[in-house]
């Protein structure tokens, strides 16, 4: 799909079809018989380098090897950005608990907000401020009984982040936009994923993944990352970048519901009720925000 047919209402129903391919990470992770921690993040990144390589070089010819040669500042620094998105969740996760890895995920749209408002000079409406403030408490009210910041702090500033680099990029993609460049920009995820494996290959020794594992990353490396990546850049093009960190949000939830159904790990009362509230901000959000635009 070309970003020039990538309506707002379009770019919406993307990024929920690439919050669902993004949870199915949890889900899959729990049927894994021997990878573990750095090895996961390795494979799953490997794979999704040589899933690009296939993907790009189909959909937009050779020609993309030269476009990231020569793609200049942006192009690298997003690049570095979905590295450390790759890398530092499942470093942190090595380090906490995955309630404290997701509260502080929750902080990606204040800090999109915030620097999209600083750097780009971005008008954030009330009610996407508000969806971020209802959204945030959401999150936390599904986890926050489980967070122990003192004795995790070192996992949780790890985590922190992926929200900062998830704010970063962006950003970035929104400026590139805003300013008329032409730099393609889908490239710098491929970017990402080769420097996540060469950073977390040293890390992953002894390999411990079966057959079956490779299998499980393989798929990983190729439907939760790459495409859905790829995808998300797209939408990043058109939707601003505070509304993108807020519908990326919707991986929790989804990722909850996966686990609840794949994996039999049933939520309790706090999560659902969390989970409604963030759904509901969400919701809100967007049709405020699509009768605005009818009205124009």
């Amino acid at each position: 799909m070309k970003l020039t047919q990538l309506t707002h209402t379009r770019a919406v129903a993307l990024m929920l079809l690439v919050t669902m391919m993004w949870s199915t990470a949890g889900v899959v992770t729990r049927h894994l018989e021997s990878a573990r921690s750095f090895e996961v993040t390795f494979w799953r990144s490997f794979f999704t380098v040589v899933s690009l390589l296939v993907i790009l070089p189909f959909f937009q010819g050779r020609m993309v090897f030269s476009r990231i040669r020569n793609g200049g500042f942006a192009l690298w620094l997003s690049g570095v950005c979905w590295s450390v998105m790759f890398t530092a969740f499942m470093v942190a996760l090595t380090l906490t608990t995955v309630a404290n890895v997701l509260v502080t995920l929750a902080l990606g749209p204040f800090v999109t907000a915030l620097l999209a408002r600083v750097f780009i000079g971005h008008r954030i409406p009330p009610r996407t401020w508000f969806a971020i403030a209802m959204a945030g408490v959401g999150i936390a009210w599904m986890y926050g009984g489980q967070m122990d910041l003192v004795s995790h702090l070192g996992g949780t500033l790890v985590a922190l982040l992926v929200p900062l680099a998830g704010a970063c990029n962006w950003t970035v993609v929104q400026h590139n936009r805003s300013q008329g460049q032409k730099i393609d920009m889908v490239p710098a995820v491929l970017l990402g994923a080769v420097i996540s494996s060469l950073v977390t290959l040293p890390l992953s020794f002894p390999l411990a993944a079966t057959p079956h594992d490779v299998g499980l990353l393989a798929l990983l490396g190729l439907f939760q990352l790459a495409i859905p990546c790829v995808l998300s850049v797209l939408c990043a093009g058109v939707l601003k970048a505070p509304e993108v960190a807020l519908l990326a949000l919707l991986e929790v939830i989804f990722g909850i519901l996966l686990a609840w159904f794949g994996a039999n790990e049933v939520p309790g009362a706090n999560v659902l009720t969390g989970g409604a509230l963030v759904v509901g901000a969400l919701v809100v959000n967007e049709l405020i925000g699509w009768r605005q635009r009818a009205c124009v």
